[in-house]
């Protein structure tokens, strides 16, 4: 165990060298590292807002467990957010990641995954974000991910909205559509089980709503449902427990037929990073109203 100061912040890491990721060799003390590094990245999309934490105790193929009750160990120099939850009928005390050094503790915890939600403690009820989550099924070809990417990129290009892509870390893709934070979860909901529905019609032999796993065949699961107060999707360069230690990586809209997820881990993202600089970063400003899109739809959501 060695103590270390990161702006200021001293704290106690331990055990940097056991492995997380057997299959690559890649340590505790390389997840701290990456966190660390990629701070200036990732931060701005955490910030202020309640985060799940996915954590691994004894590496990614064994026992993991969700953390969203901040423990009480944590340190006094971390920022909590306290929210009622009617499904636990308790407080919950969120971590709010807002600096280099709460990601380093983080991950000195074992926490691989970082799960922000997609509204902030400002305006919790109201998301800044609608979401579409590409979920492949057993048989999907990734081809078909990218695919319907595609048709929901031209859909929301003729209803005059602009998305933004990113490998999810895992074997799809999600699509960011960043809103007015003047929604409800379920007017954005609304909406994106419309523009889901859409597109299982343009492409129904490899596209599916169906909630239900079994009866989804080889199908892509074109996921609305992740838009609800409390869902959450693994951030923006947030490190996936797979092996590779992949990380979910913004995309260019020309990008998206021509990369696969696994390249982009936490050995190789930072070079990217370098090059492009944060790609996801309009989804934090880029604030869209969403009453002329209905309005081409002929929603009466609003």
């Amino acid at each position: 165990m060695g103590q270390v100061t990161i702006e200021s912040r001293e704290f106690a890491l331990s055990n940097l060298d056991k492995v997380l990721w057997p299959d690559d060799g890649y340590t505790k003390g390389e997840l701290i590292h990456y966190y660390v590094q990629v701070a200036d990245y990732l931060l701005p999309h955490l910030r202020g807002r309640p985060l799940v934490l996915t954590r691994f105790p004894d590496g990614i193929h064994r026992k993991s467990f969700y953390q969203k009750n901040a423990p009480d160990y944590l340190p006094p120099w971390i920022r909590t957010f306290s929210w009622y939850s009617e499904d636990s009928q308790r407080d919950i005390r969120f971590i709010v990641a807002e600096e280099a050094a709460t990601l380093a503790w983080l991950a000195n915890q074992a926490c691989i995954e970082m799960h922000p939600w997609l509204s902030s403690i400002e305006s919790i009820d109201n998301p800044d974000f609608a979401v579409i989550d590409l979920d492949p099924s057993p048989g999907s070809r990734y081809q078909d991910v990218v695919d319907i990417a595609l048709v929901v990129k031209e859909l929301l290009d003729n209803l005059g909205l602009r998305s933004y892509p990113k490998t999810s870390g895992s074997a799809g893709l999600h699509i960011y559509i960043p809103v007015e934070a003047v929604y409800t979860y379920e007017q954005v909901r609304k909406f994106a089980h419309v523009l889901a529905s859409m597109v299982t019609e343009v492409l129904p032999h490899i596209a599916t709503i169906e909630r239900a796993v079994k009866k989804r065949g080889h199908k892509v699961y074109v996921d609305y449902l992740q838009n609800v107060l409390g869902k959450t999707l693994s951030s923006v360069y947030s490190v996936r427990p797979r092996p590779g230690a992949p990380v979910s990586t913004p995309l260019l809209w020309d990008e998206v037929s021509q990369i696969t997820p696994a390249q982009f881990t936490i050995k190789t993202i930072l070079s990217r990073l370098r090059d492009y600089g944060d790609l996801f970063a309009p989804v934090l400003q880029d604030r869209q109203n969403l009453e002329p899109a209905c309005h081409k739809l002929g929603l009466p959501i609003f």
